[in-house]
């Protein structure tokens, strides 16, 4: 009778170390993948901001160069005549459809 106590409570030690060691495994699996889900979140986001970074950087520079450009009186007033159709005094505008 002492032997099958002492062997009931071995059992329900092992049982119950089992059942903690897989809820422990459980557990960090569960965290463990979830952090990787977050790693790949960010690195998707970090991906994307650098696409971002870059386009916005091309575009400064075109900026900078129109900057330049806006610098010359001949440039201004032929971007004028060009863009909202300001003519030089004697001059007439004729606008042609586009097809």
């Amino acid at each position: 009778m002492a032997k099958n106590k002492t062997k009931m409570k071995a059992r329900r030690r092992m049982l119950f170390l089992g059942l903690t060691s897989i809820a422990i495994i459980f557990v960090m699996t569960f965290t463990i993948g979830r952090y990787w889900v977050e790693i790949f979140d960010k690195y998707q986001e970090k991906k994307m901001l650098e696409e971002e970074l870059l386009s916005l950087k091309e575009k400064a520079e075109e900026l900078k160069v129109d900057a330049n450009k806006l610098q010359n009186p001949d440039y201004v007033a032929r971007y004028a005549r060009e863009k909202y159709l300001y003519s030089k005094e004697g001059e007439f505008i004729l606008q042609i459809p586009e097809e």
